[in-house]
């Protein structure tokens, strides 16, 4: 199974970006994450998403 969630460290590597431009895409609505305990996790799919590595998906059904 393949996993659907990433670090934001992860996250920042896939897209090679720092923390701080990281966060900003969080805040701003362009990356999806969720906080299970005190952790903040990436959803892989928007990392795809913002990347084009996978349609976008909003809109659609």
């Amino acid at each position: 199974m393949e996993a659907i969630l990433c670090s934001q460290a992860e996250a920042g590597k896939m897209l090679a970006i720092g923390k701080t431009k990281l966060g900003e895409l969080i805040a701003q609505g362009e990356l999806d994450s969720v906080r299970i305990g005190a952790r903040r996790l990436v959803k892989i799919a928007s990392v795809r998403r913002l990347a084009g590595a996978e349609p976008d998906q909003q809109g659609e059904g």
